[in-house]
This record gives C-alpha cells, structure tokens and sequence, in this order.
C-alpha cells in the first residue's frame, strides 16, 4: 500500500477524518451565520473567524485543551463541550475517546496528533489547492513541505550541481527532521458562492511553483460519523439555532434570505 492509503486508513478508521470533517463543516457554518456585510464585516474577518472556530471545533471533538477530559469520564462537563454549538452539532459530532487524539503544536503552530502522525491547518483561495504556494507560508510550513517523501526515492534534484550554486535551497529540502511525520489540513471557503474544500495530505515544497501536494485525500467525501455523547436526559446548552444542513455548499437559497430581509433578520 501507499502512504497516502496507509495514513488515510488508519486515521479513518480511528475516526479521526470523520472528526475534522464535523469540526470544519460546524466551523464554517457557524461563521457564515456570524459574517455580515451589513455590519462592516470583510472576507479577512470571515477567514479569522473561520479559522478560529475550526480550531475549537478541533478541540471539542478530540477532547483537547479546555475541553480535555479530567475525570475519566468522557461524558462530564458536557455544557461547556456542548456551549454555542446548534442541536445538529451536538447530534452530529462523533465519539471519540478521551486521549486518542493529543495537541502537538509546532513552532506555535496548532497541531493535533495521534501515535506517531501530527497535522497542521493551513488555508488557502478556493479553487487553489494544487497551487497552495508553501513557499510564501510560515517558515514552520516551509519545514513540514520539505518532508522527505517516503515513497522510492527519485533522482536528487542537486545531483551534478556545484554547492556553491545549490546555496540555501538544499538545506531547506532536506531540513531537519521533524519530531513526528507531519501532514496537513488544508481548507477553502469561497465568500460568494459559501462553497468549501477541505483535504488532507502530505505537502510538496514548490519552489518553482507547480503542485503543492506529493498527495492529498478530499475529506468533504468522508461519511459522516455516528455522533451523539448526549444522553436524553441531558439538557441542551443555550447557543445558536439549528442551522440547515452544511454540504459543500453552505450558501442559503435566495428564498430564504428574501425572507429573512422581509422579517428584519441579518
């Protein structure tokens, strides 16, 4: 097998896929209902704001953080797990164990991990994943695109080089070797059409430019996980509305904002 079939394999079967593809659906949804240009808002605030709930969506369902699970029971303090999400969050996040998944930042950059395998986030214009250009990213993004790939390797780009003229270049391909493999979550929204993309893969430094993946797996085509910690008994949290279903795309028909232009709402 690949690695790209390996890596997808375990992580889909510990549930892991199906929990980033919850906490990105959530957080996109949930910041579309935030935005609005009425109120000033632009596409660099939905960004931020997309961002950052992803990144607690991430949390929530990986138990990590504040919402790390102290007492052995999964099922405790579930009005701050539960606090702001819509009742199809909470009906649909997925149920992992306590502990399967950790925090592993890098250089300050949020990371998660499971065994010996950690991912970042990175974001990019939609419609522009194969392109997502790593040399203008982070420094620490930089470090994990030069990944040696684990594949057969192929003939060095350097070979009948002189090292003068291989200069910095070299080093930063090779680098040092990163503490665990690491991967990335790379997602898109477009502020228009409120289309998504979310993948996860293995970066390639494009120096020259070209593609920016050695592979990558689309995520959005993940089935759904069973979800549900609540029990019936447990009440719900006050937060946000149900919100209708989030596909690939979040858009609202055009009915439904005429109407809610016609009854005074955002």
């Amino acid at each position: 097998m690949s690695e790209q079939q390996d890596v997808i394999a375990e992580l889909g079967e510990a549930g892991v896929l199906a929990g980033v593809r919850w906490a990105y659906l959530s957080a996109t949804t949930r910041a579309l209902d935030i935005f609005s240009e009425a109120d000033g808002h632009d596409a660099p605030l939905l960004g931020s704001i997309r961002y950052t709930l992803f990144r607690d969506r991430l949390d929530r369902v990986f138990a990590c953080e504040r919402y790390a699970v102290r007492s052995g029971n999964d099922d405790t303090d579930l009005d701050l797990l539960y606090d702001q999400l819509s009742e199809r969050d909470i009906d649909t996040m997925p149920r992992l164990d306590a502990g399967l998944v950790h925090r592993s930042n890098l250089n300050g950059s949020p990371g998660w991990a499971i065994a010996d395998l950690r991912f970042l986030l990175a974001s990019c214009d939609f419609g522009k994943l194969d392109k997502l250009p790593w040399p203008q990213k982070s420094p620490t993004k930089q470090r994990v695109a030069s990944q040696r790939d684990p594949e057969p390797p192929q003939p060095s780009l350097f070979e009948g080089l002189v090292m003068e003229e291989i200069g910095g270049l070299e080093m930063l391909a090779s680098g040092q070797k990163l503490d665990l493999t690491t991967y990335v979550v790379a997602h898109t929204l477009d502020p228009l059409s409120q289309q998504i993309e979310l993948v996860f893969g293995r970066p390639r430094l494009n120096s020259g430019g070209g593609q920016a993946w050695r592979w990558r797996q689309d995520l959005l085509g993940t089935p759904p996980a069973d979800g549900g910690r609540r029990v019936d008994d447990t009440p719900l949290p006050t937060g946000p509305k149900d919100v209708p279903d989030a596909p690939v795309r979040l858009r609202r028909s055009a009915e439904e904002r005429q109407d809610n232009r016609g009854s005074g709402e955002g």
